[in-house]
């Protein structure tokens, strides 16, 4: 009798201890719209242009609440005004005043400042932002007033802005409180108050400044730049305008403003 032969029946291949677990799509985050902060927009332009009549009526208010506006750094000649401007940069006018108080009794002059010396000075500027630096350039633009300027502060625009650590605001200041000169310092106050009341609006502070002298009659031009310094320190506030004692409430073009 034949011998049946049977095959084999084929292995199944071993099953996967671990079994694929199904993916399930998740839903992608929808992303909120990011909202800019107030310093990241762009600044808004007055939607009407000021007229001749009320810039004029603006520093008028200005000249009568205040006739005789002053800076708010304390010196005693030109030379120690330069040195204060010079010391205000990124600083308060306060904390400047509190450390040039002292010095300005030992050095008042050029040479003075000279013969006090660079480590001297930091030990009277210590509590300002920056002080070894400006440390430096209060002795070499001294050296330099004594040796190009016969130690007397230039009254050029040029000359001052020749000197180390100033620039064209430093200038204006000396020009204008120094030597009566009608120029337009622009800090970050007299900028935005340019820009929001949209008096002069402008991307940069040349922009700001050019554009006050334009629309600013000569007659208030002398002390135009502290009225807007004290007018954005104090009222025109960077974080929360005091809109309900502005002085120029009624004629500013600010759409945010709160009266």
């Amino acid at each position: 009798m034949a011998k049946i032969t049977r095959k084999p029946a084929p292995r199944k291949a071993p099953a996967s201890r671990k079994k694929a677990k199904a993916t399930v799509a998740k839903p992608k985050p929808v992303k909120k719209p990011v909202k800019k902060s107030a310093s990241a927009r762009k600044p808004l332009k007055a939607t009407k242009p000021w007229t001749p009549a009320e810039v004029r009526e603006v520093f008028d208010r200005f000249r009568k609440a205040n006739p005789e506006p002053k800076g708010e750094l304390e010196h005693v000649n030109p030379f120690t005004l330069l040195v204060a401007v010079v010391l205000s940069a990124q600083a308060t006018d306060a904390g400047v005043n509190k450390a040039t108080r002292a010095l300005f009794e030992t050095a008042d002059t050029p040479q003075k400042m000279l013969d006090l010396g660079e480590e001297r000075l930091r030990e009277y500027i210590k509590t300002i932002g920056l002080y070894r630096t400006k440390a430096r350039n209060v002795i070499a633009l001294s050296a330099k007033v004594l040796s190009e300027f016969g130690g007397e502060v230039p009254r050029t625009r040029a000359g001052i802005e020749s000197l180390p650590g100033a620039g064209r605001k430093t200038a204006n200041v000396v020009l204008n409180m120094a030597f009566g000169e009608h120029t337009m310092a622009v800090d970050t106050h007299v900028f935005r108050v340019g820009n929001r009341t949209g008096l002069a609006p402008g991307k940069t502070p040349l922009e700001v400044e050019l554009g006050l002298e334009k629309v600013i009659p000569a007659e208030f031009m002398l002390h135009a730049h502290h009225w807007l310094i004290l007018h954005g320190r104090y009222t025109c506030l960077a974080r929360k305008p005091r809109c309900e004692v502005c002085l120029i409430n009624d004629l500013c073009r600010w759409p945010e403003k709160t009266v």
